[in-house]
């Protein structure tokens, strides 16, 4: 009995210490990468805890190894967005001035009826109401309202309130986003161009964040010490 606590109570400890080394999140943000590998550490973890007489050295190696090669993904995919966007997928646009992409949704297997359980969570009763609806990786729906929903005063005041549209994430780590540039039209010359008046060079930039206006957020590279 004291040998099952004793292995159960180190599992449990060198868990814990895996994944707050991986950093994880939350289960509902967790990426198709990290949920695989967060179940196979929970599986191999309760065998030896069911079995004494199965060696406790095996599964410590084994979820060693998953969580080494989980943090190797992760900094890989920070490296190369290719990469990234085959592991993790990319978040789609799938709703675009209150009208559905159904191209995008049938791509997505993605239902009518998952469309409006989300929106409702988002208190949006009326898709014409949403200037646009992004399907993240995670498998959440991030929503921007129009500009006249989007605050009850500038509705009921009768004021003009103007969005700059959908943000759009151009450049990550000195590589630009071809698919996300693309999205808000802005070409990789238009990128650079903006970068050369500003003196920056793309390999300084750590993200760049664009509107559909042109207007753009730049994040510079902080120097290694």
């Amino acid at each position: 009995m004291l040998v099952t606590i004793a292995r159960a109570v180190i599992l449990y400890i060198l868990i814990i210490l895996c994944m707050r080394i991986m950093g994880k999140r939350q289960l509902g943000e967790l990426q198709p990468t990290e949920l695989v590998i967060t179940i196979l550490i929970s599986e191999i973890a309760a065998v030896p805890m069911q079995d004494n007489a199965l060696p406790l050295l095996n599964s410590i190696a084994a979820v060693a190894l998953l969580s080494a090669l989980e943090i190797f993904n992760s900094f890989l995919s920070l490296k190369s967005p290719a990469l990234r966007g085959l592991l993790q997928g990319n978040s789609l646009v799938i709703i675009r001035n209150g009208k559905i992409d159904q191209r995008q949704m049938r791509r997505l297997r993605y239902s009518a009826d998952d469309l409006l359980d989300q929106l409702r969570q988002k208190d949006i009763f009326d898709i014409s109401d949403v200037k646009y609806a992004v399907l993240e990786t995670n498998g959440q729906l991030s929503v921007m309202p129009k500009p006249e929903k989007q605050a009850a005063t500038a509705e009921l005041l009768g004021l003009k309130n103007e969005t700059k549209g959908l943000l759009c994430l151009v450049v990550n780590d000195g590589k630009y986003l071809k698919r996300a540039g693309k999205e808000c039209g802005m070409s990789k010359r238009h990128v650079l161009d903006t970068l050369k008046q500003k003196k920056i060079d793309i390999h300084q930039v750590m993200f760049m964040l664009c509107d559909e206006l042109g207007n753009c957020t730049i994040v510079k590279k902080e120097k290694k010490k």
